[in-house]
């Protein structure tokens, strides 16, 4: 983990996650694009999607990625956890979980060793330390198991010295405590839990990147998101 405050060149005022969440809850949806996460997780290597009965769905939000999986024809079980109370009030009334829980996805409180399919999404650079993510995901799979994650990606971090923000009502820009996880990060804290890395794909600044937020044309081309296939091993 770097120190974001190295890069940071906003100076927003930073909350912890579960305020900032809580704060964004209500206009995430609209903030948020497809393209920094789901579009991502669209082009891995994935289990087949109608056998998945059970998912683990860490850092679930307002429930956009169990909904993305349904859309693809998961049918099983999927089990929401996430920090922020505001968000599982939004997931609860999507209704794309069969559970949700408030709860830390460090230490998820989830059965171990009989999932699927764990996924996350957007929510690694909040953790200071990759470890514990990593080993928890590992003992919630069967063997032979299934990790997606999208990620902030750590270039897009330094060059633009941008954190994980949202705007309130009063159109303060508010920093949620944000960290810098480099690709090396990732892959010795995931080959440390016993994952094995089967895909990664990044996405960059583009067209569609540009035409939601005009002034980041100039970060075009820039990789603005990552995200990762694992398999237990």
């Amino acid at each position: 983990m770097l120190d974001f405050s190295a890069y940071d060149t906003r100076g927003y005022r930073t909350v912890d996650v579960t305020t900032g969440y809580d704060g964004w809850s209500a206009t995430y949806e609209e903030s948020v694009l497809d393209a920094m996460d789901l579009a991502l997780l669209e082009r891995l290597p994935h289990p087949d999607w109608t056998g998945t009965r059970r998912v683990a769905d860490l850092g679930c939000g307002t429930g956009r990625t169990a909904a993305w999986l349904r859309a693809r024809g998961v049918t099983g079980d999927i089990d929401g956890v996430d920090l922020s109370p505001g968000m599982l009030a939004r997931a609860r009334e999507r209704g794309a979980h069969t559970t949700l829980a408030e709860g830390d996805v460090r230490t998820s409180g989830l059965e171990g060793g009989g999932y699927d399919l764990v996924v996350s999404s957007l929510i690694d650079e909040h953790l200071p330390d990759l470890a514990p993510f990593y080993a928890e995901a590992r003992r919630l799979v069967r063997p032979g198991g299934t990790f997606l994650l999208a990620s902030y990606h750590p270039q897009f971090a330094m060059v633009t010295g941008m954190p994980t923000h949202y705007t309130e009502g009063s159109g303060e820009s508010v920093a949620i405590t944000t960290h810098v996880h480099l690709v090396s990060h990732q892959v010795r804290a995931a080959l440390d839990a016993g994952w094995a890395l089967a895909d990664m794909v990044e996405g960059v600044v583009d067209d569609t990147w540009v035409a939601a937020k005009p002034t980041w044309e100039r970060y075009r081309g820039h990789p603005v998101s990552a995200a990762y296939a694992w398999r237990a091993v």
